[in-house]
């Protein structure tokens, strides 16, 4: 007992470090991958291992290591089986081995720290079958250290091998990754993270609740050493057992349950008893930016439910988010989901900046409970119709026509969606029968309209802007065009114009350009004089009236004008029963 005591506490990221890889834990597919180069013997001399922290970036490092200079009495052979441990394995694993060098890139970082490594790769290994050399947080690296490494890299010792370990592959150099394999190590799942926390609790004899463990599980964020190191501290904080309570006061995160009642009142618009809600949080010690964001979780939670149900099956949820975030998921519309969290989001970044977190937090939480309820368009409209502030007997106001005469312009209707016609497959060609070669149609111009859809179709944007900008037609036909020049054309369009006539028709085309002052308005002009006319038009239409007083400093942005042809149908009534009979 005096010697438990006496002995130093080793913390549980370090105790349950995996020592090969059958105990790496969430990495399958690069394990994988490097059971079938060794088992090849395809073993390459330089590695980059690149993932967040904590992933097992430095632990894979050495379990290379071992793998690399595995010796046994049977003799010396890379391998992946590193159940019996080898001559070499141990000191490897306490990091005291002569011919395994780390070292941190972080603190080492100049050009006579990498030619020091340049200088001893010379020699040879004292003992082991290969020096390795494992660099961590590699793009710390100087440029010139950098490139004193690449020829080093590029053709090192065959008893030489590189591992390289990175939090930020982007800032390597493409050079030294071209020199490399590369291995991405991915944050560990939620559910792989849980059966591993739960495995040491099992080891070390103390008991544990599900909702804590899940806790840890989310803090932790995918990494081991992360969650790891939580778990330890959880631990401590009570007292020898891991409770979702001592979790909660551990992290100082708000009561979940809590999180989501002030979610469900400010969709539900009962701002009091939110605010409430808020002050008695912040009593309790919960920072408002951390409910704030802990508020956008909840909603990214029930918008993420709502897409994909099978997200609430997530180990990481506690029982009151999957349950209430399914019901809510399924009650709540898009609309509502998608303001809540752009409001939510802005009010974070201004609760940050604010001198009074407190007072900016409840600003925006009154700003998300008036915006959670706000209507949808057909909702405004049905509910002006009621109210008698539009025309009486229509909804939805008649639409004018192209040609400019008719009443007021709405842009709020949505069109109704046309059938698309599928054409019929044609007959396969027998593989023996040789098939021509299509040579592609020349164009047909009829019209000067039709010239600029010609333009537009041969993605020609220079001569489609021209033509609908810098000149106007006078006569048109066919082989013959006579345009005027708007103020500031470019005149060298009209021989571009020509030579394109003649390279999509196949037939010389004469461009003449008139010596007459330009009059008139070119198609791009008269398109902007007709849409500012519609615009207009829809100003003075009675329901885009109505809903400008329903809400002030609106603005119409947008008019689109149907013709009578994409009208939405009648619905003719149901036969009756005497025309059955």
């Amino acid at each position: 007992m005096a010697d438990t005591q006496s002995s130093p506490y080793v913390v549980l990221a370090r105790k349950y470090r995996p020592r090969d890889f059958s105990t790496l834990v969430g990495q399958d597919a690069m394990v994988q991958t490097l059971g079938n180069a060794f088992a090849q013997n395809r073993i390459h001399h330089a590695y980059i291992l690149t993932g967040v922290r904590g992933v097992g970036k430095t632990t894979t490092a050495r379990i290379l290591a071992r793998a690399f200079n595995y010796e046994n009495e049977s003799g010396r052979r890379p391998t992946l089986d590193l159940s019996v441990e080898g001559t070499h394995c141990r000191a490897i694993i306490e990091g005291r081995h002569v011919d395994v060098v780390e070292m941190d890139a972080a603190s080492n970082t100049g050009i006579n720290d990498i030619r020091e490594i340049i200088d001893s790769v010379k020699y040879g290994p004292v003992s082991a079958p290969y020096k390795v050399y494992v660099i961590d947080e590699v793009h710390m690296l100087s440029t010139a250290a950098f490139n004193g490494l690449l020829k080093t890299l590029e053709e090192p010792p065959p008893y030489v091998k590189f591992i390289f370990a990175t939090t930020e592959i982007r800032k390597v150099p493409i050079t030294i990754l071209s020199r490399c394999q590369r291995f991405d190590l991915r944050r560990i799942p939620a559910d792989v993270m849980g059966d591993y926390l739960e495995t040491i609790l099992g080891h070390e004899n103390i008991d544990f609740e599900a909702d804590a463990l899940a806790m840890i599980v989310r803090a932790g964020e995918g990494s081991a050493r992360d969650s790891l190191s939580l778990l330890d501290q959880a631990i401590a904080h009570g007292g020898g057992t891991v409770t979702a309570a001592t979790v909660k006061a551990m992290l100082g995160l708000g009561d979940r349950a809590r999180v989501i009642d002030l979610f469900e009142d400010l969709m539900a618009g009962r701002i009091a008893e939110a605010l409430t809600a808020l002050r008695e949080l912040y009593d309790l010690g919960a920072d408002p930016q951390t409910l704030l964001a802990d508020l956008a979780e909840f909603t990214h939670l029930v918008t993420r439910i709502k897409i994909v149900p099978a997200a609430a099956d997530d180990a990481s949820l506690t029982p009151d988010e999957r349950s209430r975030g399914a019901d809510l998921a399924q009650r709540l519309p898009m609309r509502g989901l998608t303001r809540a969290w752009q409001i939510l989001f802005k009010g974070n970044e201004e609760t940050a900046r604010a001198a009074n977190a407190l007072q900016a937090a409840e600003m925006t939480l009154i700003r998300l409970a008036y915006a959670a309820d706000l209507p949808s368009p057909d909702e405004v409209i049905g509910k002006l119709t009621q109210q008698g502030q539009l025309p009486s007997g229509s909804a939805t106001p008649a639409l004018p026509h192209r040609g400019g005469s008719g009443g007021g312009a709405s842009a709020m209707r949505a069109e109704a969606p046309r059938p698309i016609a599928v054409p019929d497959a044609a007959p396969p060609v027998p593989a023996s029968r040789p098939q021509a070669v299509v040579q592609p149609a020349l164009a047909t111009v009829a019209s000067y309209k039709d010239l600029i859809s010609l333009a537009a179709a041969k993605r020609d944007v220079l001569v489609k802007l021209a033509l609908e900008s810098q000149m106007r037609p006078l006569s048109f036909e066919q082989g013959r065009i006579e345009v005027a020049l708007a103020d500031g054309a470019d005149p060298n369009i009209i021989g571009t114009l020509s030579a394109r006539l003649q390279t999509w028709t196949g037939e010389r085309w004469l461009v003449m350009v008139s010596t007459k002052p330009p009059e008139g308005l070119t198609l791009r002009q008269e398109a902007e004089q007709r849409k500012r006319a519609e615009a207009a038009a829809a100003h003075d239409d009675p329901l885009v009236k109505a809903i400008m007083e329903a809400f002030p400093g609106a603005k119409l942005v947008n008019v689109t004008v149907r013709d009578d042809d994409a009208a939405l149908p009648e619905i003719a009534p149901p036969p009756s029963e005497e025309d059955d009979e």
